[in-house]
């Protein structure tokens, strides 16, 4: 067999022909629950978290839709997306409605994405002099949430995945959410990073959208074997009791491989220790929601690192 048929063969193994439902399926918030994924530290593992969590969801019953506000557009490759065509750019710059952008994900049934075209990273320049630049995603996520929910088509989640900085499309998604999911990774910088999000978060609360708190951090890559990461992983449990979700991501061979197959790794290999870990915590996410929906608001500045 040539190398060109090895590799032919193997992208037919991993193929994602259709995505098992759960036998037991996660609750449905009582409203639209809107997350937005940010760390302004890269590989902390935010696409990763995004896609996997947002697939989990799915495959337990519930409607989902990934926004790929990220110009590098890693979510569209985990969710084996198209990013040629409309996408997030003319949402922001052109202003053409989501539902216009929006793609079904091969083999998941109900979720979605927006994709990050390959102009994303033109748009923060772009929008600079554009009339309430902060809240153009807002505007277009409501007007699309409300005509769903008009058609008898309600999304439980809309998951946001933000670009590794706090700059204009990071803005966007903290002003157009209510929540704030914050991976960190189990070293020492990323609690530096948390510091700065806290801060930018309590700016946008004053000025743009005092609902938005974080609601949710999430350990990535984590090694029990190392000190250090049982020691990041104690201080995120003393300063964030409430928000953790106690539930460690490992660090994990399969998670990394998946995306090299355009998969999650929920369908990539969904028995892997990572694909349990994101199947919990995604469930903890549901039974959070069923509770929590309500309790949107909070004072500024409360959260502290």
């Amino acid at each position: 067999m040539s190398n060109e048929e090895a590799n032919v063969s193997r992208e037919t193994k991993r193929s994602v022909i259709g995505t098992r439902r759960l036998k037991e399926p996660m609750p449905a918030p009582i409203t639209t629950r809107l997350f937005t994924v940010a760390n302004q530290k890269g590989g902390v593992g935010k696409t990763t978290s995004t896609v996997n969590i947002a697939a989990a969801l799915a495959m337990g019953g519930l409607k989902v839709l990934v926004i790929d506000l990220d110009p590098q557009g890693n979510a569209c490759t985990a969710l084996g997306v198209d990013r040629d065509g409309e996408g997030m750019y003319e949402l922001l710059v052109e202003e053409r409605p989501l539902a216009a952008i929006v793609h079904k994900v091969a083999g998941f049934p109900h979720l979605e994405c927006a994709p990050a075209n390959q102009e994303l990273a033109n748009a923060e320049i772009s929008m600079v002099n554009m009339v309430a630049r902060e809240s153009i995603l807002k505007f277009a996520l409501n007007d699309y949430l409300k005509e769903r929910e008009a058609a008898g088509d309600r999304l439980d989640y809309v998951i946001i995945d933000c670009p590794p900085s706090l700059g204009l499309l990071t803005i966007n998604a903290l002003t157009a959410a209510r929540e704030v999911l914050v991976p960190i990774q189990c070293e020492y910088y990323s609690l530096e990073g948390i510091s700065l999000l806290v801060s930018t978060l309590a700016k946008v609360q004053r000025a743009l959208n005092s609902a938005v708190h974080i609601s949710t951090i999430l350990l990535t890559m984590f090694d029990s074997r190392t000190r250090l990461a049982n020691d990041v992983a104690n201080d995120v449990r003393a300063h964030f009791p409430k928000e953790l979700i106690d539930i460690p991501i490992p660090r994990a061979v399969r998670v990394s491989e998946a995306p090299s197959f355009r998969q999650t790794v929920m369908t990539y290999d969904a028995s892997s220790p990572g694909a349990i870990a994101y199947m919990q915590v995604a469930r903890e996410i549901a039974l959070r929601g069923t509770h929590n929906t309500t309790q949107t608001t909070q004072e500024p500045g409360a959260i502290t690192a």
